[in-house]
């Protein structure tokens, strides 16, 4: 009978923290959705590397001192820093894959491609996990992608067959399939650490490779010239969109997958679509409402499938 009440109270709890693990990344999403509009208004201020470089920098100053704090200073090991390294590289890709398209293609393109991040993600975690796709979970899959392609070619038959895509579009989903790299990296390659750590490690690792890719632009940018606006942009971004939403999302998908997790990235285009009104940057466009629809049951589906905790394998 004991045994019973402790296995309730374990599985009550354990529901608890999931509900909380949840509601951060509703907050995650949120964050990511705004980048999108603050990414568009600054993206032609400064070359995408630059851009990043200055974001990732920003945020590894920032989170250093809270580092430091909690674990005191020293380096990661060797097989440590070979992890961080590689969780780092499709990261990179992806904000400059992000930045580069927002040159050439609207905020909700950009919005609606990025809810192709689950069903990617999904599909590197069965190649590299070895995770098993439930029915059900498959099933959101598929609803949130068709809803995505919806939303994207606007409900219109004839350019899905032409698959009339333009240089953004094809820049920002290279960076999507990145991304979706990323979370099964980051399942696969987590060693229990501080998660503090590895948010700061991937950064600096991040800012090297940015760094390294924008080397010859740094040089030849007038500062001065810069917006201030600009800076702001940046500061936002690095501040709530880099080392906020890094923290919250590796956070949660060590806790409840990197599927469940990633899942949340359906209702995008729900709010990109919304902060993109506020801003007068998009308008409203009655004949996507199905594809956000589709993309909403997708991310309900998913988060109600009982095939055990996204990321975990069977055995």
């Amino acid at each position: 009978m004991m045994d019973i009440h402790h296995t309730n109270a374990v599985l009550a709890a354990q529901k608890k923290k999931n509900r909380f693990v949840h509601a951060l990344m509703l907050l995650n999403i949120l964050l990511i959705a705004s980048s999108f509009p603050v990414g568009a208004a600054i993206t032609h201020a400064l070359p995408p590397a630059v851009m990043m470089s200055l974001r990732f920098m920003f945020a590894s100053l920032l989170f250093a001192p809270y580092v430091l704090i909690r674990n005191g200073f020293r380096l990661p090991s060797w097989t440590d820093t070979s992890h961080y390294i590689i969780i780092s590289i499709p990261l990179v890709v992806f904000f400059w894959c992000m930045f580069e398209s927002l040159r050439y293609t609207s905020l909700l393109n950009t919005g609606a491609l990025f809810t192709l991040v689950p069903t990617i993600t999904a599909f590197f975690a069965m190649v590299l996990n070895k995770d098993n796709i439930s029915r059900f979970r498959a099933l959101g899959l598929f609803a949130g992608t068709l809803g995505a392609v919806w939303i994207v070619f606007r409900g219109d038959i004839n350019a899905v067959v032409t698959l009339n895509l333009n240089y953004g579009d094809i820049v920002f989903f290279i960076g999507c399939l990145a991304l979706g790299l990323y979370n099964v990296l980051i399942k696969k390659l987590y060693r229990k650490e501080p998660m503090e750590l590895l948010t700061f490690w991937v950064l600096v690792w991040g800012s090297v490779w940015l760094s390294v890719i924008s080397w010859q632009d740094l040089g030849q940018i007038d500062w001065k010239g810069v917006g201030l606006s600009v800076y702001a942009g940046i500061a936002y971004l690095s501040i709530f969109t880099t080392l906020t939403t890094f923290f919250l999302m590796q956070f949660s998908i060590v806790r409840i997958g990197a599927t469940k997790a990633s899942a949340y990235s359906f209702i995008t285009p729900v709010f990109v679509i919304l902060l993109g009104i506020i801003s007068g940057m998009e308008r409203f466009i009655p004949i996507t409402v199905p594809g956000i629809l589709l993309v909403v049951a997708a991310m309900v589906l998913i988060q109600r499938d009982r095939g055990g905790i996204s990321g975990t394998r069977r055995r």
